[in-house]
């Protein structure tokens, strides 16, 4: 039984990697990015508690998981549970480049043109991954990173 959880900043490569140990290790896998927002625009957070909600029903319904996103906030909730930790600590250059290169999401958007619109928004928004000082903020990671108790890894590259 495999209880993984992987974040860091935007285009560092979480999707990816927790996408490859799902399929390598026959892992559920819970892309926290479609159940952090609520269907409105301007995007808007959902409450925290209703995120909670759903992150409870997917526990429930898988005992071996990967669960990934750049959500603190949401991750904290599930570090009770996890096994493991990877911390993708990208330099923001390469988080860039990755976020220029990303494939169509289509759980997250209609096309791909709808991503590409997006993209100068999520180069801005990655760029600040080091000043903010928010759940998606460098500094915030970094605490989850040193508060977990168990095995964890930190990563400084996609290679």
């Amino acid at each position: 039984m495999s209880k993984v959880v992987i974040f860091g900043n935007s285009g560092s490569g979480k999707s990816t990697l927790a996408k490859q140990l799902a399929a390598n290790k026959k892992l559920a896998h819970l892309d926290l990015d479609t159940i952090a927002w609520l269907p409105v625009n301007p995007p808007q957070r959902m409450p925290i508690a209703d995120s909670k909600t759903l992150i409870d029903e997917f526990l429930n319904l898988n005992q071996s998981w990967v669960i990934e996103g750049c959500y603190s906030d949401l991750l904290e909730l599930v570090f009770p549970q996890t096994d493991e930790v990877i911390f993708l600590n990208l330099p923001i250059s390469a988080c860039i480049e990755n976020a220029k290169n990303r494939p169509w999401e289509p759980h997250k958007y209609a096309s791909k043109q709808a991503q590409d619109e997006n993209l100068t928004m999520l180069i801005g928004w990655i760029a600040q991954y080091d000043s903010r000082i928010d759940t998606f903020s460098k500094v915030a990671h970094e605490r989850l990173f040193e508060q977990f108790a168990g095995s964890k890894t930190m990563l400084t590259s996609n290679r």
